[in-house]
């Protein structure tokens, strides 16, 4: 039997799946990577610095190119693909026990994934923060700011630096969040990761949890990862043709 094949009765006979989803899932929307071969930092290392929440907060002129950077995101035109539909029909089913995204873009909500499904372990790019009181708005009402002249807008509450509502490099997860990603992971009895490489922690340790509480690990990613060796199965090719295979009635 063929690893999608064996891997298509493990979902079929599954009922309580996790899936963990990365960048790499929304690349068919058109939504770059950031590592990879066209990946946002591989074009442009500057823009790494954007994210680093030490030259954000110290350097006003990163803070202007991160804004810039914001206005001209294709996620804010990026509609979710055939692989964020497979994910709903999954819930669908009543088979989707929690879904834990890297991602930030909100696709996975914008698709039909219930809310309380989605435990969204690196924030959301379509709210804003302030650094210095905690208040939060849609990232819109920031960006509406900029494109009337604000270069870089700050707090109309307290005058605060304003970021993205996303952990930075350098900022700390948020404790909860990260409990409940591995909490549902560990209940898991098939765990799917997607669009993946499984190198950032804590959130890639998800996989070796859930394999030694007993689940099916199913791998979905065009490169390798770091847990392909555990793995059940490891499916490459587009993820808008596999995760419809994987997840079909």
């Amino acid at each position: 039997m063929s690893d999608i094949a064996a891997a298509c009765e493990w979902v079929a006979a599954a009922q309580r799946i996790v899936v963990l989803t990365g960048a790499g899932i929304s690349t068919e929307s058109g939504i770059p990577d950031f590592r990879g071969p066209r990946g946002v930092w591989t074009r442009n290392p500057a823009a790494e610095a954007q994210s680093t929440l030490q030259n954000y907060l110290a350097d006003p002129q990163v803070r202007r190119a991160a804004w810039q950077a914001r206005l001209e995101s294709p996620a804010w035109s990026a509609q979710p693909n055939a692989g964020h539909l497979a994910l709903v029909a999954l819930e669908r089913r009543g088979k989707l026990h929690a879904l834990v995204t890297q991602n930030v873009d909100e696709l996975h909500r914008i698709a039909g994934n219930s809310a309380d499904r989605i435990i969204e372990v690196h924030g959301t790019m379509r709210r804003v923060m302030c650094w210095s009181c905690g208040r939060r708005t849609p990232m819109e009402e920031a960006l509406a700011r900029v494109r009337a002249g604000e270069p870089d807008p700050a707090c109309s509450d307290c005058g605060g630096i304003l970021k993205s509502d996303t952990i930075s490099f350098g900022q700390a997860l948020v404790p909860e969040v990260i409990e409940r990603a591995l909490a549902a992971a560990a209940e898991a009895d098939l765990l799917l990761a997607v669009g993946t490489t499984l190198q950032v922690y804590p959130v890639a340790g998800a996989v070796p949890l859930a394999k030694e509480a007993g689940a099916r690990i199913v791998i979905v990613n065009d490169q390798p990862t770091a847990f392909d060796d555990i793995a059940d199965a490891v499916l490459g090719g587009p993820i808008g043709e596999l995760l419809p295979r994987l997840c079909a009635a």
